[in-house]
């Protein structure tokens, strides 16, 4: 599958400081890419570059091999983390007002349907619910049909039974063909939408793969999780490490770990067994914990 946007040694600077370095990105057609990285890793800087809103300092940034232009800003579609919209507006008239501006869209009847907004078209769009203001901005990053869609941190602030139904609308943009660049704080978000993860840390991509080729690649244990107060006292014994109430113990052979604790006399009765996550692997590649 060819690359629908490249990017080649991008680099972003402020004043001294270099916030992208040397980037180098090629996104699948019909993939979905999940950016992951902790707060001032150049994480926005480098979607607000890919989006054609930023000019990078160097580098270069193709669209099915062509410098982005005006044919570029028209292909894509972006929901915005925070997008500011006219007072007083209710939904349809939100919809057919960003409608108005592109030659290509799609049909709003469809796009309503599709982002479930039929019982809210009437209402001004400040009396809406988190879940159904991003739906509507979702409908009207797709207003004009775009091939490829960027959703910066869609689901930040959603309850989570809104956020795994935004997941679906999500799911179904990509059954049509789309190509999908994600950014999100959530681990389970990037694991359940994205093929495809790329995780920055200082401007530059320090790891990239599928979730599962990512976690194989990098870790060959689970994790044991006790009451801390289980063992207090025997962390250093047991190997293990103390985060608030829970101790987790890593362990590449959880039976020999088990008859370990037992023989230690430890109660087993609240043992939790996990196999490693993306934010187990985020918090090994970038030291930080992934924050709002």
């Amino acid at each position: 599958m060819s690359a629908i946007l490249t990017a080649r040694e991008l680099r972003k600077r402020y004043r001294g400081v270099t916030a992208v370095d040397g980037l180098n990105l090629d996104i699948e057609e019909g993939s979905c890419l999940g950016l992951l990285g902790p707060n001032g890793a150049g994480k926005s800087t480098t979607i607000e570059m890919l989006e054609g809103l930023l000019q990078p300092s160097s580098g270069e940034i193709r669209f099915r091999g062509r410098p982005l232009d005006q044919h570029y800003r028209e292909r894509v579609g972006i929901q915005f983390q925070n997008t500011a919209l006219q007072d007083f507006l209710t939904v349809r008239e939100n919809l057919q007002f960003f409608a108005a501006l592109y030659k290509r869209r799609r049909s709003l009847d469809e796009l309503i349907a599709g982002c479930h907004l039929e019982e809210y078209l009437d209402r001004d769009h400040r009396r809406l619910s988190g879940g159904q203001r991003q739906r509507m901005l979702l409908a009207i990053a797709l207003i004009n049909d775009p091939d490829l869609v960027f959703l910066d941190e869609p689901t930040t602030g959603l309850d989570p039974q809104a956020r795994r139904n935004f997941w679906e609308l999500v799911q179904d943009v990509r059954r049509r063909g789309k190509t999908v660049l994600l950014t999100t704080h959530y681990m389970d978000e990037a694991y359940e939408l994205s093929d495809d993860i790329a995780i920055m840390d200082r401007g530059r991509i320090v790891a990239r793969g599928s979730p599962q080729q990512l976690l194989s690649e990098h870790f060959s244990d689970s994790v044991l999780e006790l009451p801390a107060a289980e063992i207090k006292g025997r962390e250093q014994e047991l190997s293990a490490v103390t985060r608030g109430d829970a101790a987790e113990i890593l362990s590449a052979d959880v039976n020999k770990t088990v008859q370990k604790l037992l023989a230690a006399g430890v109660s087993l009765a609240q043992l939790k067994i996990r196999p490693r996550t993306l934010e187990d692997l985020f918090i090994s590649l970038t030291g930080r914990e992934l924050r709002a």
